[in-house]
């Protein structure tokens, strides 16, 4: 009989096999906080930012690439900066629309045992190892939120969202879920969720769901002329 190797994945999330030695524990921390300052750093001055979550398996000529392209066009015709995953499919889409239309565009990056690489349409690009860093990352330095059609991950970016919105952890800032056919059944559920009690029926308006690009624009657009002032080109302040 033949000896079975165990494979071995390039990323090991052995910090998530319970309870490891105190040192070990320690070390995990100190890298977590040195991969928070990391980010904190490189995206200081990266400018109000809003973020578009969506897939990484469409390609340049699916229908929903396209759209998001045109919003990282029209993102930084309004000001901000694109902010996106960093890879490939509708995070290149948004990061490409912003570059080709003069705007900044951030690529927030994840090592992954597939080695997802970065796109070639960001001004910066930062990898980080922990998929709740980089979130985190993600959403601190964002004022609106673009949820394009997508998967498991683009799910757990817009109902981690969500909720920190609907609990107050974070402004009540835009959160625009795009996309009716291909999200019909999910609208559905969240309306059902309402009918049953288990969010406030108030919560459906913490997202707009559309298929329009101009009443999404339109739609961030109004939240920050109600709720910052400009103070320099690109920079937002509470009013």
């Amino acid at each position: 009989m033949s000896n079975i190797e165990k494979v071995v994945p390039s990323k090991e999330h052995i910090y998530l096999d319970g309870p490891r030695p105190r040192m070990f524990e320690l070390r995990f921390a100190f890298k977590v906080f040195t991969e928070f300052i990391k980010g904190f750093r490189k995206l200081h001055f990266a400018g109000p930012c809003i973020t578009v979550f969506g897939s990484a398996r469409f390609d340049e000529n699916n229908e929903y690439y396209i759209a998001t392209r045109e919003f990282g066009k029209r993102i930084a015709d309004i000001g901000f900066t694109t902010m996106s995953g960093g890879g490939p499919g509708i995070m290149e889409a948004a990061n490409r629309g912003a570059f080709e239309n003069g705007g900044k565009s951030v690529g927030c990056n994840i090592r992954l045992p597939f080695e997802q690489k970065p796109n070639p349409y960001v001004h910066t690009s930062i990898t980080f190892e922990h998929f709740f860093v980089r979130k985190t990352i993600m959403i601190k330095y964002s004022y609106a939120f673009i949820i394009m059609p997508g998967g498991f991950g683009t799910m757990d970016e817009f109902f981690e969202t969500l909720t920190l919105v609907q609990t107050k952890t974070i402004k009540n800032f835009p959160v625009v879920l795009f996309g009716k056919e291909f999200y019909a059944d999910l609208w559905q559920g969240i309306q059902a969720m309402s009918k049953a009690g288990t969010i406030s029926p108030e919560d459906l308006k913490l997202v707009l769901f559309t298929d329009d690009i101009d009443e999404a624009i339109t739609h961030i657009q109004k939240y920050v002329a109600d709720n910052y002032r400009i103070q320099k080109k690109r920079w937002w302040w509470f009013e």
